[in-house]
Formats: C-alpha cells, sequence, structure tokens
C-alpha cells in the first residue's frame, strides 16, 4: 500500500477535525517546496478549462513561432514556451541562440543569458557584439542581461527576478549544468520535472521564449534519441526541439553554418512551413558569415540534412564485403545497435544506390548523389540580419 507523505494529505485523507499539515518549504535540505492542496470551504477554487470558449471560437488560435525568423519570414521559437537546441560540442547551438538575442534587442526587445555552462560574460559579450548588437544596449540592464548563478539559491532567486522583468528571450546555457546545480539526478524524469518546474516553466509562463541548450550523448545510439540523460526533456518542450549538426565549423573570420532539424513542434507551426517525408525534417540552415552577419536559410521541398550518421559510420558501411544488405547484416557484422544500423545504412543507401542494371544493361554504378541542401553562397539574402 502507498504511503501518503503528511504533507500531501488533503482533506479527503483526513479524519474529522484533524487539521492538514503545512507542506515544506525551502531552506529545508533539498526538499522542494510544493503548494498548498485544495480543501474545500477555504476559498483556493479549483478551476477548469472553458470548453465553452473553446467551441465558440473566443480562444486565441495555437501559437505559433515569432523569435528568430528565416528568410522566407517563418520563426523558429515560441514565446511563452521552453525550447530546446540541441548537439555535440562546437556544433553552433550557442551561436543560434546568441543569433536570436540578437534579433530581439535589434528589435528594441529585452533578454538575457543565464550562463550555467560557464562560457564567461567576455565570450559571451564578445560574440553578441560581433554580432552587431550596440555597446549601449549590451549596457543597459533594461535590456540585456548576463548571469552567471553562483548556486541553486540564486539561481531560483534569479529566476523570480527575471519573473518580475518579464525578457523577451532567455537563453539557459546548458540544461546539463542545471540538475547538478539543483542537486537533482540528471537521469531522473521526476529529476528533471522538478528542474522544469521551479526554472524553465515560471520564465516560459511570464511570456518568455525559453531557449535551453543541451547536449548529446557520445554513443551513437543514444544521440540518435536525442539530448542525453531522461526523455522527460521532450516530454515537457511545449515549443521546439532543434538538432543542431555543424555543416562548416564556426571559426573567427570565416563564419561557419550548421543544419536545424526538428526533434519536436508541439505547436506544429515550424513543422507546417517545412519539408514532409522525415522523421526529424530540416527547419533550415543557420549561416553566419565572415562580417557576422548571418541569415537562415528556409529549408525547400526535397532539402535535407546531407548526413545523420557520423562520417566514419558510412566509411564502415563502405568498406563492408560483400555490401550491407539489412540492418541486421549490419547489426551482425558490425555489432552496432539498431538505431546506429538504421540511421547509417539509409544514409549510405541515399548516397551510393544500387547500380542501375536495368534500361541500357551496362551495369554502371550509378554515381553517388549529393543530397540537395538549402542555397548558402553569397551574401546574406532578405531577412537576414545585417548590421550597417
Amino acid at each position: 500500500m502507498t504511503t501518503v507523505p503528511d504533507w500531501f494529505r488533503a482533506e479527503a485523507f483526513q479524519e474529522p477535525g484533524v487539521p492538514v499539515p503545512t507542506p515544506p518549504m525551502s531552506g529545508t535540505g533539498n526538499t522542494v517546496p510544493v503548494p498548498t492542496p485544495y480543501v474545500p470551504g477555504t476559498g483556493n477554487t479549483v478551476q477548469y478549462g472553458d470548453v465553452a470558449a473553446l467551441l465558440s471560437g473566443d480562444l486565441p488560435p495555437a501559437p505559433s513561432p515569432d523569435i528568430l525568423h528565416r528568410n522566407d519570414g517563418v520563426a523558429l521559437f515560441y514565446r511563452s514556451q521552453v525550447n530546446s537546441l540541441f548537439g555535440k560540442p562546437e556544433s553552433g547551438k550557442t551561436f543560434v541562440a546568441l543569433a536570436a538575442i540578437a534579433s530581439v534587442l535589434a528589435d528594441a526587445g529585452r533578454a538575457v543569458f543565464v550562463d550555467l555552462d560557464h562560457n564567461g560574460m567576455q565570450s559571451i559579450v564578445s560574440r553578441l557584439l560581433s554580432l552587431g548588437v550596440e555597446t549601449d544596449v549590451l549596457s543597459d540592464l533594461a535590456r540585456f542581461r548576463y548571469k552567471e548563478p553562483e548556486d541553486k539559491e540564486d539561481l531560483l532567486a534569479t529566476v523570480r527576478d527575471l519573473k518580475d522583468w518579464e525578457p523577451d528571450v532567455v537563453v539557459l546555457d546548458s540544461i546539463g549544468e542545471l540538475l547538478p546545480m539543483m542537486g537533482l539526478n540528471s537521469n531522473s524524469p521526476d529529476d528533471f520535472t522538478i528542474a522544469h518546474t521551479y526554472v524553465l516553466k515560471p520564465l516560459a509562463m511570464c511570456g518568455a521564449c525559453v531557449i535551453a541548450i543541451d547536449h548529446v550523448a557520445k554513443s551513437a545510439d543514444s544521440e540518435a534519441q536525442g539530448p542525453t540523460g531522461t526523455g522527460a526533456k521532450a516530454r515537457a518542450t511545449g515549443g521546439v526541439m532543434l538538432r543542431v549538426t555543424v555543416k562548416d565549423a564556426f571559426t573567427p573570420g570565416q563564419g561557419g553554418s550548421c543544419y536545424l532539424n526538428i526533434k519536436k513542434d508541439r505547436h506544429g507551426g515550424l513543422r507546417a512551413a517545412s519539408p514532409t517525408g522525415d522523421k526529424e525534417p530540416l527547419a533550415g540552415t543557420f549561416k553566419m558569415f565572415a562580417d557576422s552577419s548571418f541569415t537562415i536559410f528556409a529549408a525547400e521541398s526535397g532539402d535535407r540534412t546531407p548526413s545523420a550518421a557520423p562520417g566514419i559510420d558510412i566509411a564502415a558501411l563502405q568498406a563492408m564485403q560483400p555490401p550491407p544488405e539489412s540492418v541486421r547484416d549490419v547489426k551482425a557484422r558490425l555489432g552496432w545497435g539498431t538505431n546506429r544500423a538504421t540511421i547509417a545504412l539509409k544514409v549510405f543507401r541515399e548516397a551510393f544506390p544500387v547500380p542501375d542494371t536495368q534500361g541500357a544493361g551496362t551495369g554502371t554504378p550509378i554515381e553517388p548523389r549529393t543530397p540537395a541542401v538549402p542555397e548558402e553562397q553569397g551574401t546574406p539574402t532578405e531577412g537576414a540580419l545585417s548590421w550597417a
């Protein structure tokens, strides 16, 4: 039989005449404060969804992304929602997040960078300056704030302050540091839910577009599933989750680029404006030019990330003699897991089609083709953020 903690007991669990215990508050070790449970007759009335308003058409339409626009005018991130950027180190995650901050600041908005990953204020400010944000904007606490919390209490105090300030964009870098700072387990769904409830969700509820940066595991099988740790991360995302994959390494003075694939889009606004057919469709390609101006090239029909599998995996399949016949064949001969084998074989077959032995009957193999990607040459196009 499940034991109900004293602080969770409502009137239904109590003997007549026995008062409902008060829930524990912060400052009592690692215990997380919980709201007082509903008790009939105390005035804390339960609120239900207004189905009548929904059916009458009085409710607003579903949310649509409106932060950091592509060159076709479609945005990537949702306000009032928790969004996520995840990928390998140096894939461009932080540049994309900082581009969101730069675009909001350029439009007279307010933004904050919560630096749990210890990038350092100098590094973050230098990057924003290179993206064209003016020094007077970055120096103005009414427009931009940088915070590197010292501990859990400092972080929670920051969340309370930002709720009152109501920024347009909050970038939190990274989730990998958030849970340990709060004394929570990165692999526990319940622990991530606690962190989400007390840090990410309050910021989204005050109207901010929250962009949480996260990492992927080193294992190819785990990487295919998404961010490291618990699957609760995807469940709790109310906006969009974008997988970031480097295309051209980001180099000072030269720029760089990365692919943005949709892992999840709860409201479907970005997915509806992106190519169909892939499990993780390509939303666009973030391109930073040598002068640090940038744009996001929208993916067109048929566009896709050229390789969702590591090059070393494709090379391993190329070296197989005889060539791989199935996922089961790859797993048996290379000792890989199902996810790794499936992704690598799919990309391999697209890049190296089966020889054409019909028609002319020559048996000449088809030349390996490069899947289409968005046009990224030349200078920024319409929709690019350029700073004169």
